[in-house]
């Protein structure tokens, strides 16, 4: 008879094939131990690569040049200062205290243009007495949601790139939140004052001059300065709430009700709630302010600001396609 055979243990009577090779409770603990450790050391080996990207590409406050300094409550998850455009552009793919900012916005910006081509053809033809100025009035609200978002992502992608660059980038972010304010208004005036053209010339007039006056205000060196964050927070809040001066002018010929079917009324007063208490949050600083350090890559006041700023545009949109099927569907697009 062979070794082997001789070695081998018999096999045990009424023991199946199957059964024999079954492994034990022991062997599949064992090989979980060694599949977890495994899993674990693989995930501490991921950790360690991730915290080495990060301290390549991040830096915290005490290590920014006083030209990036505007947050204090933000310690940490800064961008290294690029001097380049590629590097700054790469940017958007990692996580960083601008992810946040950056995305919300640019998001916001595809989301606007596709919509605004989606609701002309899907809306104009509705009606046969829809016109170009509704065309216009639309592009006005669209081209402002575009500049605002758009220049907003453009500047928060760039502002790491030089001072000069973040100088221009900054003055654009704020001529943007201009062309939103004043591009909302250009259809709520046309619907609400369609019968009444000399106020809406007037009021549209108004509107146009003081944005322009807060753009001219807006490229001042030293209105982009840390000190003037809470003016020029009230500057925009007091572009915004001038619009409050013709609709308490319209509410003295005609009802809540009346006007909330004209130019969607509520939906305007939503939007403003909108606008201002985001503005608020950023000039006030709040989170961070009460916990600093805790809301440097998520959950600041600038990046709720932005979500605001999506949210009311997009509130104020909802209010226009009521004021647009009001004035055709029920008033036949003439007083």
């Amino acid at each position: 008879m062979p070794a082997g055979d001789a070695d081998s243990d018999p096999p045990q009577p009424g023991v199946s094939l199957r059964e024999r090779r079954r492994p034990s409770t022991a062997s599949i603990a064992s090989a979980s131990r060694v599949f977890s450790s495994a899993a674990d050391s693989l995930l501490e080996s991921a950790k360690d690569v991730e915290h080495r990207i990060e301290d390549a590409l991040l830096v915290l406050w005490d290590e920014l040049p006083h030209w990036r300094r505007d947050n204090h409550f933000i310690h940490s998850g800064y961008r290294r200062t690029s001097n380049s455009f590629q590097q700054s552009f790469w940017s958007i793919f990692y996580l960083h205290n601008e992810f946040v900012n950056i995305w919300t916005h640019l998001l916001g910006a595809i989301s606007f243009t596709f919509g605004g081509f989606f609701l002309y053809n899907a809306v104009a033809p509705r009606y046969e007495s829809a016109s170009e100025s509704d065309v216009l009035v639309f592009t006005c609200f669209f081209l402002g949601a575009f500049c605002c978002l758009g220049m907003s992502a453009t500047y928060h992608t760039l502002s790491n790139h030089s001072p000069e660059v973040a100088k221009w980038g900054n003055k654009l972010d704020y001529t943007g939140i201009v062309f939103l304010i004043v591009g909302s208004y250009v259809p709520t005036m046309y619907y609400g004052f369609f019968c009444y053209p000399a106020l809406l010339t007037f009021y549209l007039s108004m509107i146009c001059l003081l944005g322009l006056g807060c753009i001219t205000i807006s490229w001042f060196e030293h209105f982009r300065t840390p000190a003037w964050r809470p003016y020029r927070a009230m500057m925009f809040i007091g572009l915004g709430a001038s619009g409050v001066v013709p609709i308490l002018h319209a509410l003295t010929f005609t009802s809540f009700t009346q006007l909330d079917e004209l130019m969607g009324l509520r939906w305007v007063m939503l939007q403003g709630a909108m606008y201002i208490f985001g503005a608020l949050l950023y000039a006030v600083r709040w989170p961070e302010c009460r916990y600093p350090g805790r809301f440097d890559i998520w959950g600041s006041s600038h990046q709720i600001f932005h979500v605001f700023v999506v949210l009311a545009a997009a509130t104020h949109l909802h209010g226009m396609a009521k004021a647009f099927d009001h004035h055709h569907a029920v008033l036949g697009g003439t007083c």
